[in-house]
């Protein structure tokens, strides 16, 4: 049986060298050159928890009741997570550093535990700003290299190694190697001196995000598991950017994905076709030959491993309902077009809470954000426009497609019995939630909060 690592990045969208993009991620080029990238995949959520529950238990936030994030109250049937699954089919299974479906991700006490990992290796983050959260990494880098070289082999092994980079806050101090002057921030950001500092910071923690899993990888050689393995690597959601990370724009939904299968035909290609992250448990059933729970709501792409042109589904769904504040959202994409809609109709400003502090954020605070607004409806031709900012919901030419996307929108949130169809989706007492018009997703006011949980 082979063995499976999952290594997972907070809040990377595409943004690593692989992709094409002029950070200093070498090590993850260097391994996605014997891997396979899908250049098309997408979250189910651009939010951490949900994001992760959804990969992990190959259901709809919708579906499995992550709805918002773990350390505000929400969760899931642990025994639909992957781990579970893989202790009933022999596994030995390892956590190492962050998790995001059970409780506050910081806090290694009782989340591993609830989850149903069979070891966790993870060590204390007491003691670390959160603007020196990579070393924390990198201390569970190390923990987990000595544990590979070490291993009894008895079991088959799924190991997860969350890394805090490329989370906020970033580092304080730029690497010495990263100009601030002489980089571009990436779509949507505008290019100014605020922008280019933030994401100088986003780039050296990516460093060092690249560093941990060189660490990684190299251990696994070492040992003689590289060709044993199933090597996973994947992040969450988009970067923590005003109109990224909470959003169902692609810098929101796009995820990097890059999986290594011992003698695939695919290594060192890439699959173009759309994928989700819900498809990824599936897929990992019919490369291990298990049989698949009835839950599952993915599609595999194992095929994708013998025929990178094999086409895995024709379109993808995302959602959104709560990040810091309720913000219910929903949308298809498929190749050519995007279909978005956005369910509270009486609150169509922004949610600023649910854009991450930073200088980005700043300047756009500085610069009528409070004014800015959304869409009821949105219909985007991504051919033609992809930074998804001509909105054609009005326009004649589309209403055909429109039309169509609507109704498979619908037949979706029908089929997998989406609340949001029923009106507002209620606050449970245990939910941490902010009013929609609060600032600071981390605000200290009890007033800016329409319920502070349990």
């Amino acid at each position: 049986m082979m063995n499976i690592l999952y290594i997972h990045t907070h809040d990377s969208g595409r943004i690593i060298s692989p992709y094409g993009y002029a950070v200093p991620t070498p090590n993850m080029k260097k391994f996605a050159s014997d891997a396979t990238i899908f250049t098309e995949s997408y979250c189910a959520a651009p939010t951490c928890s949900p994001s992760r529950a959804a990969l992990l238990t190959s259901t709809y936030p919708h579906q499995n009741g992550m709805l918002g994030l773990a350390q505000r109250g929400f969760s899931i049937d642990y025994n639909k997570h992957i781990v579970n699954y893989l202790n009933n089919n022999g596994f030995h299974t390892v956590l190492c550093g962050i998790q995001h479906e059970a409780g506050w991700y910081l806090d290694n006490s009782k989340g591993p535990e609830k989850i149903g990992y069979k070891e966790n290796l993870t060590s204390s983050s007491d003691g670390y700003e959160q603007e020196e959260l990579i070393y924390w990494d990198k201390k569970n880098a190390d923990s987990l290299v000595n544990w590979i070289e070490n291993y009894d082999k008895k079991k088959p092994f799924f190991i997860s190694y969350g890394m805090y980079s490329t989370h906020r806050r970033y580092p304080k101090h730029i690497d010495e190697e990263i100009n601030e002057n002489m980089i571009r921030p990436p779509h949507p950001l505008p290019n100014n001196s605020e922008t280019r500092k933030d994401h100088a910071r986003y780039m050296t923690s990516v460093k060092s995000a690249d560093q941990c899993f060189e660490k990684v990888i190299e251990s696994l050689k070492k040992s003689n598991f590289y060709e044993d393995t199933i090597i996973i690597f994947t992040t969450d959601h988009g970067l923590a950017n005003p109109f990224c990370k909470c959003t169902l724009f692609d810098s929101g939904i796009g995820v990097s994905l890059i999986i290594r299968v011992p003698n695939s035909k695919s290594k060192g290609k890439v699959v173009e076709n759309l994928v989700s992250h819900i498809d990824v448990f599936p897929t990992l059933c019919d490369l291990l030959k298990l049989e698949k729970p009835d839950y599952l709501e993915g599609t595999s792409f194992a095929k994708s491993f013998e025929d990178n042109k094999a086409k895995t589904r024709e379109e993808v769904f995302a959602e959104v309902t709560f990040h810091t504040s309720y913000e219910p959202i929903r949308c298809i994409r498929t190749e050519r077009y995007k279909y978005i809609r956005y369910y509270d109709y009486n609150y169509l400003k922004i949610n600023k809470s649910n854009i991450d502090e930073s200088l980005s954020k700043n300047y756009f605070l500085d610069n009528d954000l409070e004014n800015q607004v959304k869409y009821e409806e949105a219909l985007y031709d991504l051919y033609y426009d992809v930074g998804e900012r001509n909105n054609l919901i009005d326009n004649s030419k589309y209403e055909s497609v429109k039309l169509k996307l609507r109704e498979r929108l619908d037949k979706h949130l029908v089929d997998t019995k989406d609340e949001i169809l029923n009106g507002d989706i209620p606050i449970k007492n245990e939910w941490k939630v902010n009013k929609k018009e609060c600032t600071i997703a981390s605000s200290k006011d009890k007033n800016d909060y329409v319920n502070l949980g349990k």
